[in-house]
């Protein structure tokens, strides 16, 4: 048998590992930013154009490289900062597998412009697709310029991954962020297809902070600092009423290196227990510095994910640290010592004479005489509750029955009209309890129904209906202002054609949203929330979840809310609209909308 195995081509190989290390414009992006702090620039710029698809370019004043160093750099494992075994446990600086830059060039095309400040000309080096194109002197800046062009150009496959616009330039955001946070004793600058999305100077931690997420954050951040023998925090931590629903604005820095953990993002939850609702996430901006000898930053491709040496105590003591802060800025729940007059004990008046207790006793009182209960006493009849006959009665249909609805069997696949008989004197009942829920008679059950979640349905149909239409919009005399980040913005531009669609007229600002015009079915009160749900939700992966994913919180944000009392035409309305719909079981977020209470249940309840 003749031999099979053999080593793969040099381009292919690298092909492979871009797999790895290049999996969308933002790996590009943070690899690029990362080589630059590396090279000790102190002003970055990211050039993107149609979000990285066409180019990404990162332009730093750093120390640049030689004419060797220039074309080794795109060689594998090709690295100036790891030269042994024990160096991979002491490494404080970003990228140093010798990785990137080879995938990056095996995916793309790629321009490298460098040069020294020793030296008097730079060097210029073109690769496409792995391969070496040209290399010669150029008249460059101190630095380096590396531009990166049509990704994925010979990979067509893997291009077609790529999601719109909109998603990978938020991702692009998110890496930009987290370098940019990490330093903020270095210049950034982000420029969009042209249009200008960030210039951040050199500040300190806080002000970099509202510089990238907006006036938001304003007065909404508690320092955190805390030092022992384990491990130095600080950062930020935001105030509980900024908490949101998705994980947006969690960064963990570990020496300078942005990390996720599940794990320490517990520690913070713990923290913030009793103090947010249950399935929202405290922002917080912190900062791990521990030798580098007690962590392992070598276990994952992007080295997100890292390896404490002692994670236990790590935990403790960031969960210490926050419920530290939180105390000092008092918005954990405190007792409160200072002297207060109402709590204070009288002292005593020796001048005053003492008043000794009496004791009142009936003489009269014998025990055993019979004692005479009081009748209850008498009510007057409650008038107040009006009687089911009193109900309007719901269109008939052409045989005469009443068509209330058409409920849908668990228990059967398929479907049953279900009519209740009634005469003129009787109708089908429908009464609101605990204003939350109706309670309507169905044979010999009751449907109890979650008002809010009913009327979820019902929107969520109607919106769906109205997207496909010229929805009527209801001008503002004032219109109503919304905060955004730069992530925000974009989102909101992807979706512009949605928002129109249902009734808004939006006027996109670089830190503001102003809204002129809202659909008729919409209060100005609705508007925030819904704005802010939209932001919060993490279901925007593609445009074709847009509309859906904003009729879901339109009929959210809309529908009645629990304790809110209905008239008894609402009442019958809703269930009649509910069950006239072909999918009523459920919410468009996957909650029942009414459960069956049988007679059977309630015989034995009272049993």
């Amino acid at each position: 048998m003749s031999d099979v195995i053999q080593l793969l081509p040099q381009h292919v190989a690298n092909q492979i590992a871009a797999g790895e290390v290049v999996q969308r414009p933002a790996s590009i992006v943070k690899e690029l930013l990362e080589n630059a702090v590396d090279a000790g620039a102190d002003n970055i710029q990211l050039i993107i154009k149609d979000a990285g698809r066409t180019l990404v370019q990162v332009i730093d004043n750093g120390k640049g490289m030689s004419v060797t160093d220039a074309r080794m750099a795109f060689e594998r494992h090709a690295t100036s900062k790891i030269h042994s075994s024990d160096d991979i446990f002491k490494i404080m600086t970003k990228g140093f597998r010798g990785e990137a830059l080879a995938s990056i060039a095996a995916v793309a095309q790629v321009e490298l412009k460098t040069k020294q400040e020793e030296d008097s000309i730079g060097t210029s080096i073109q690769i496409n697709g792995g391969e070496v194109k040209s290399q010669e002197p150029t008249v460059t800046q101190t630095g380096t310029i590396i531009s990166v062009k049509n990704l994925f150009y010979n990979v067509p496959a893997r291009r077609n991954f790529l999601k719109s616009n909109a998603v990978e330039f938020r991702h692009i955001l998110d890496e930009f962020h987290r370098v940019a946070l990490s330093h903020t004793d270095l210049e950034f600058t982000l420029i969009h297809n042209d249009d200008e999305i960030f210039r951040l100077i050199k500040t300190n931690l806080a002000q970099r902070i509202l510089h990238i997420f907006g006036k938001k954050l304003e007065g909404q951040l508690i320092p955190i600092n805390e030092e022992t023998e384990i491990v130095k925090i600080s950062g930020f931590i935001g105030k509980p009423e900024v908490a949101k629903k998705s994980r947006g604005e969690q960064f963990f820095f570990v020496n300078h290196r942005f990390i996720k953990s599940s794990y320490l993002h517990k520690s913070i939850l713990n923290a913030f227990e009793n103090l947010i609702q249950k399935g929202t996430h405290p922002s917080y901006f912190i900062f791990l510095e521990l030798p580098p000898e007690k962590i392992d930053i070598n276990i994952h491709p992007t080295k997100t994910e890292i390896k404490f040496e002692d994670e236990y105590s790590i935990f403790a003591q960031l969960r210490a640290a926050t419920k530290h802060a939180l105390g000092q800025h008092q918005v954990t729940p405190t007792l409160d010592f200072d002297k207060d007059e109402d709590w204070e004990i009288p002292t005593l008046n020796k001048k005053k004479p003492i008043n000794y207790p009496e004791i009142s006793v009936d003489k009269n009182y014998n025990p055993f005489e019979a004692e005479t209960i009081a009748p209850f006493p008498k009510t007057e009849k409650d008038t107040s509750f009006k009687s089911f006959n009193s109900i309007p009665k719901p269109p008939k249909t052409a045989g005469g029955s009443y068509n209330y609805y058409d409920l849908e069997i668990e228990s059967n696949i398929n479907r049953e009209f279900i009519e209740l008989e009634s005469n003129l004197n009787e109708v089908p009942s429908v009464l609101q309890w605990n204003n939350a829920y109706l309670v309507t008679p169905y044979q010999n059950d009751l449907l109890l129904i979650d008002q809010h979640r009913a009327h979820q349905i019902v929107l969520f149909e109607k919106f769906k209906s109205l997207s496909n239409k010229n929805t009527l919009s209801q001008q503002l005399l004032f219109p109503i202002e919304i905060p955004v980040d730069a992530k925000e913005k974009n989102l909101l531009e992807e979706t512009i054609d949605s928002w129109v669609s249902f009734g808004f007229d939006l006027e996109i600002n670089k830190d503001s949203c102003l809204i002129h015009a809202i659909p008729a079915e919409l209060n100005s009160e609705n508007i925030s929330p819904i704005f802010e749900l939209f932001f919060d939700s993490e279901e925007m992966e593609s445009a074709e979840n847009f509309k859906a994913e904003l009729c879901k919180i339109m009929a959210k944000t809309a529908a009645i809310k629990k304790g809110t009392k209905i008239e008894q035409e609402q009442c019958v309305s809703l269930v009649q609209q509910l069950f006239a719909l072909d999918q009523f079981k459920y919410t468009p977020f996957g909650k029942k909308t009414y459960k069956t209470i049988s007679l059977a249940d309630i015989q034995n309840f009272l049993d």
